[in-house]
């Protein structure tokens, strides 16, 4: 992880050979764990998903030879204007790797011609998109049997208004 802490940290458009580890980082989120756990039970993200919508991930290179390391990564709909999927790795989590996708997130919007974003929170997160700027603007219902529980709703204003 040191490699992140120094900012050696690129976030680039996801590629569908990054499927089967995004999917393993969804899996695994300790954020998803207990009672949110059937909310990513077998939930995938394919590379069809990756090619359709604007993915990108942040990683870092170990140095090591291997791989690239994924820490994180968001999905942007443009056509509903939403940020449909937003993790970091258990492991990368209070090395900023979150605000900078978020921050990532916010240019990709503007240049797709967004003013605003939507994103359904889950929970846990609701106060990293509050310290992010992103605005309450309602809560989504539950939708049983794969989500239990109301969602928290924020609004990311990209037009400079209201943005904290």
């Amino acid at each position: 992880m040191a490699a992140a802490h120094r900012g050696d940290v690129v976030i680039r458009r996801a590629e569908g050979r990054d499927a089967r580890r995004l999917t393993r980082l969804v899996r695994k989120s300790g954020a998803y764990a207990g009672q949110y756990s059937a909310m990513v039970d077998g939930y995938r993200v394919g590379p069809d998903y990756i090619a359709v919508h604007e993915v990108f991930v942040a990683v870092c290179d170990e140095g090591d030879g291997g791989p690239e390391r994924i820490l994180g990564f968001y999905s942007l709909v443009v056509e509903t204007a939403e940020l449909d999927l937003m993790f970091v790795a258990d492991s990368a989590q209070g090395y900023g790797i979150g605000r900078r996708l978020i921050d990532h997130m916010r240019g990709e919007a503007r240049r797709g011609g967004l003013d605003r974003v939507r994103v359904v929170s889950h929970p846990p997160a609701e106060g990293f998109y509050r310290n992010m700027g992103a605005r309450p603007s309602g809560v989504v219902p539950a939708n049983p049997p794969a989500v239990m529980w109301d969602r928290p709703e924020f609004t990311f204003d990209l037009t400079g208004a209201g943005v904290a």
